[in-house]
Order: C-alpha cells, then structure tokens, then sequence
C-alpha cells in the first residue's frame, strides 16, 4: 500500500474559558466559519439541511491553511448530539471520516478534534510533513480565533463588541518562498537519507 492510500490521523486538543454549549454553537454554525475563522475556512454553503436532528445535513468547503493551494470539500453530519458530539464523513479533496467532541472540565471545555482524512491534492511521502505543518498551523489559528469569537458572542455592547481584535486571516501568497524553500530542505534531506542507506558503513 502506497503513501498515497494511507490516511493521516490527525487529533488536536484545545482548552477554552467556555461551556460545551458556548462551544458547540460556534462550531455547529457552520456557514459562519468564514467570518471567526478565515484563515482556514473561505468559503461555505450548505447543500442540504438533512433531518430535524441535524444528521444528513451536508456542507460545502473551500478551505486552505499554511500550504497556499486550495481545497474543495464537503462533509455529511453523520452524528449530532448537542452540546458534546459532532461526528462527519468528508469527501472531495479532503476525504475521511471526522469528529468533534466536546467536555466541561471545571470552568472550562476541552475541544478534541480528530480526522482521519486522505488529502487527494498531495499525499507524496515528501509532502506529507508539510500537510501535517500546514494542519497544526490552521488548528492553531483556530484556537486563537475560537477565543475572540467567545469574547465577541459575550460583549454586552456594540462597543465592546467592535474592541475584540479581528481574527487571523487566510496565509499571503508571500508564504509561497517559504513553501518552496521548505519543499527544498525536505527533498534534499530525503535524498541525503537515500543515499546514505546506498553508501557503505565504516565503523
């Protein structure tokens, strides 16, 4: 089995001042992603509403992160279980399964996001760390945007509301040198690794 067929297990953690419920009504606003969380999320339209208990209902993504191509996906409610469990199946450019769970732990919640996911776009042993990077980066800005949304839904005035700090915005196209540059150091320590499994030891 090729690099190409397996899945990346990806799992991230966050810990917020909030409730579950604060929590789980930002995320299950999901036409709203693109506003809190714009440096992930471009664009998103729902193509169907699914049932009353919010299973079926399917989402339309473009998306991107710290690597500058985009992604277009969409993701099935495969579970709906407020304020704790949001579970998924993705497919297009992003394809697996996904699921948001949500736990008080004294005042504050802990956020665990997990996805096991085959990007279609690029899923070459080479670039396989940098998705992992490019992950660990938009997950990173989402914490970050997850907390001002927090302070924005519980300003008591416009004014108070118009002091939150805008949130992260999507990468420039000035990370394109920096992708290549990193590109460049992969494969050359790839190569330098073959190359010293061919040459002969000496101890």
């Amino acid at each position: 089995m090729g690099d190409a067929a397996k899945p990346h297990e990806l799992e991230t953690r966050w810990e917020v001042e909030a409730t579950p419920d604060e929590v789980f009504s930002i995320l299950e606003d999901a036409t709203a992603l693109p506003r809190w969380w714009p440096a992930m999320y471009l664009e998103v339209t729902e193509v169907d509403a699914g049932g009353a208990d919010g299973v079926g209902r399917v989402l339309s993504y473009v998306t991107k992160a710290w690597l500058p191509h985009t992604l277009r996906w969409s993701a099935r409610i495969t579970s709906f279980q407020r304020p704790s469990t949001l579970e998924f199946e993705s497919f297009g450019d992003l394809d697996g399964r996904g699921s948001w769970t949500l736990e008080a732990a004294g005042s504050a919640c802990v956020v665990t996001h997990r996805w096991s996911v085959r990007a279609e776009k690029a899923t070459s042993s080479v670039l396989r760390p940098l998705l992992d990077v490019s992950h660990d980066w938009a997950m990173a800005r989402g914490l970050e945007s997850l907390k001002l949304e927090l302070r924005r839904r519980r300003a008591e005035t416009s004014d108070d509301r118009a002091k939150v700090p805008p949130p992260p915005p999507p990468t420039p196209g000035s990370a394109m040198p920096l992708l290549l540059g990193a590109v460049g150091v992969v494969s050359a320590l790839a190569g330098a690794a073959v190359l010293w499994r061919r040459r002969p030891h000496e101890f």
